[in-house]
């Protein structure tokens, strides 16, 4: 098997979000505020972006979003980039879709009642919230998938921080957590100096354990889940799920709090 499953890979993406959020506090800054629908919207937005290395896959949950055109978007991207694996699971294209997310981030449009408004952020949102909802098989169908895609797109007007950097630091930490968790399998994932990939020496090469880190075609890996969708990997989404589950809890209850305190 060649690939962590999407529904992981959509998981780990809200679950980091949520550790993330949650960690900020600690620091003892409040640099960078978050109101609980805040959290929300950036943890569903990350959980997509986290599937966003798979559009190099012809058979990824992305090339079935839409019929004809998902597969041609993917193996456009899969060409492109090298094929499944290779230049879109790297750093320095998690760099790019970064910096393309700043760009949409700073798509705004002056609606009256509502001031500036994240149009760009809400766009992308639509797809980032249908993968994620389809990877989880919240819902059957990808028109179902796209409609919530939408309902989500339009909280995300709402209720989205003022800061515009939210966007894109929820889609660059979906998409290196994506990294991530291949890096975590058999199969690893390009070096970080890709595109120039470095093999390691003959006696590297030779020797078990280190040839499972630095793999003979130049990939890096930390096999601790073994091949992609084995138990260990099922086992650590299920328990990352559960870590979501409990993150969200905590967030709606700090909403209801604020806003009883406000009525009160």
């Amino acid at each position: 098997m060649g690939a962590v499953m999407g529904v992981n890979h959509a998981t780990s993406g809200a679950a980091v979000w949520f550790a993330a959020t949650a960690a900020l506090p600690s620091f003892g800054t409040n640099a960078y505020p978050l109101s609980p629908a805040g959290v929300l919207s950036g943890a569903v937005v990350c959980a997509g972006a986290a599937l966003l290395p798979d559009a190099d896959h012809h058979s990824g949950t992305i090339a079935h979003s839409v019929p004809v055109v998902g597969r041609l978007v993917t193996a456009g991207i899969g060409d492109a980039s090298g094929g499944h694996r290779h230049g879109f699971h790297t750093i320095l294209a998690g760099a790019l879709v970064t910096l393309l997310a700043v760009l949409v981030g700073r798509f705004l449009i002056d609606v009256p009642s509502l001031g500036a408004t994240p149009v760009g952020p809400a766009i992308a949102t639509i797809a980032l919230i249908a993968f994620a909802v389809k990877a989880r098989e919240l819902v059957r169908t990808w028109s179902a998938a796209w409609g919530i895609g939408v309902l989500a797109a339009a909280a995300v007007v709402v209720f989205a921080p003022d800061n515009p950097t939210w966007f894109p630091i929820a889609v660059g930490l979906g998409f290196l957590t994506h990294i991530a968790g291949d890096l975590l399998t058999v199969e690893g994932v390009p070096s970080p100096t890709w595109p120039v990939q470095i093999t390691p020496p003959k006696l590297w090469a030779r020797t078990p354990v280190l040839n499972a880190i630095w793999k003979r075609n130049g990939y890096i890996a930390v096999p601790v889940l073994g091949h992609a969708g084995s138990w260990r990997e099922t086992a650590l989404g299920a328990a990352l799920g559960l870590y979501c589950i409990y993150a969200i809890v905590i967030v709606v209850a700090r909403a209801a709090h604020v806003s009883l305190t406000a009525l009160g």
